[in-house]
């Protein structure tokens, strides 16, 4: 895929006036993507296993190199302050922190020590994600999210990790997209573990809520503010007439189990039509815990869904279709509108005047270097009419107080390997050197205004 002129008048990214003065924009990245997993006695992830086995990855390409962010942090961080960007938003590897899932490696919280330092050292704002997928393999062998000792592992973590950095940054996530965590990988089985399988689905879909509520619980009690989730919203749209009960199914599972469930303690009956009875035991007394209130919440969007019903599939029979938008480079549909769309709903339906902060919005492209430099323009209008999505939403009723672009860098994408390039600064995955883009440049330009 090329880069292509967009059919739309080109136009300025953003103009901070526009937003309010404390309003924040930063950039967004992920521990296992970028930091390199063999480096500051990490312990093995489930990912780590996953790549290593069949073809589950890309090329079986796996993070143990990634950017070499663990070594090259301060010249990313560079990238963020010469950007002009307000606030950078990070995970810490749970399996880096405690290599067995539940032992302190000291190494690994002293990285994590250094580079909070860092960043506040470059007048950014330190966003923390508690959990972005790098699950102990110590853990997966005892049944991973499966497992409710997983929950409870997983607060554990984090009062460690809040112990050491809590004190320094701006605001904490739990848990990034429960729904990769629990439906991707355990339902669909494009994510590690690589499940295809609805019991294991609902008890997962259960436990990650349950460690996000358990560790929400413990950090108030300790006296930490500020704490939030992240999860990621598809807006979704029948394919053609007559569809709303597969639209209803698709979005109890894609979208409202996971807010319902923190925001009214409730999980969708539609939903529990498939999975209750698949649900482990007792799991209506965890419900108090999982809806503990947060502070803020955390949106992820990046395309829409269309779907129909699909009698002759299991339930919840629906499918998706592909819709006939411009798309990106992993085929998703170009869909500002939808962003708007959940932020308001979101507001509307389910957390009222609460902070929200968009933690990821950005496109995949086949982007190249030439000449030294990086003409990406269409990602360049992609950020433009996000952007001015969101600020619709602000004004239909949304309290947005943020919007964080994905991704810095170009990283390790997944099961796509190094093939996907969300980065707004290039990564030459053999030589490892940066090159800002266009979209950085752009934002530089917005931002400086």
């Amino acid at each position: 895929m090329s880069d292509s002129p967009s059919n739309k008048p080109q136009r300025a990214l953003f103009s901070r006036a526009d937003f309010p003065d404390d309003f924040v924009f930063g950039a967004a990245t992920a521990a296992y993507q970028i930091e390199g997993h063999k480096f500051g006695g990490a312990g093995s992830s489930h990912w780590d296993t996953f790549a290593a086995t069949g073809s589950n990855v890309v090329r079986n390409e796996d993070g143990a190199l990634a950017c070499d962010h663990f070594h090259r942090w301060e010249t990313d961080l560079d990238l963020l302050k010469d950007g002009g960007f307000d606030a950078y938003r990070f995970s810490v590897s749970w399996a880096r922190v405690m290599p067995d899932g539940i032992t302190v490696n000291e190494e690994g919280l002293a990285f994590y020590d250094k580079l909070v330092d860092g960043i506040l050292a470059r007048g950014l704002k330190p966003y923390l994600t508690l959990y972005h997928w790098d699950l102990p393999s110590a853990l997966a062998d005892r049944g991973g999210w499966m497992n409710r000792e997983t929950a409870e592992r997983f607060a554990d973590y984090a009062e460690v990790v809040m112990a050491r950095i809590g004190d320094r940054v701006v605001r904490t996530a739990t848990i990034n997209e429960p729904w990769c965590v629990s439906v991707l990988s355990h339902l669909i089985g494009e994510h590690a573990p690589g499940l295809r399988d609805i019991r294991a689905t609902a008890r997962a879909m259960h436990h990650v809520q349950l460690a996000h509520g358990l560790a929400v619980h413990r950090l108030r009690a300790a006296g930490y503010q500020n704490l939030g989730v992240v999860l990621n919203f598809a807006d979704i749209l029948p394919f053609g007439e007559g569809q709303e009960a597969a639209v209803d199914r698709a979005d109890a599972m894609t979208n409202r189990w996971f807010i319902e469930s923190i925001a009214k303690g409730t999980y969708p009956e539609v939903a529990l039509e498939g999975l209750e009875r698949h649900m482990p035991d007792g799991w209506r007394d965890d419900m108090a815990v999982i809806s503990t209130p947060i502070d803020w919440l955390g949106v992820n969007y990046y395309t829409r869904s269309l779907v129909s019903d699909a009698p002759d599939l299991p339930w919840p029979s629906t499918r998706n279709h592909e819709g006939p938008l411009p798309k990106t480079q992993m085929g998703w549909e170009i869909y500002p509108e939808g962003l708007r769309n959940l932020l308001v709903r979101m507001a509307r339906d389910y957390v009222g005047d609460l902070p929200i902060v968009v933690t990821e919005n950005g496109m995949a492209w086949a982007d190249e270097v030439i000449g030294g430099a990086v003409t990406d323009e269409t990602r360049v209008n992609y950020i433009r009419d996000h952007i001015a999505a969101a600020r619709e939403a602000m004004e239909g009723g949304a309290n947005l107080q943020g919007f964080f672009y994905w991704s810095l860098l170009d990283n390790y994408e997944w099961a796509f390997g190094y093939e996907k390039r969300f980065g707004i600064v290039h990564v030459d995955f053999e030589t490892l050197d940066r090159t800002p883009k266009g979209s950085w440049h752009a934002f530089r330009e917005a931002l400086s205004g």
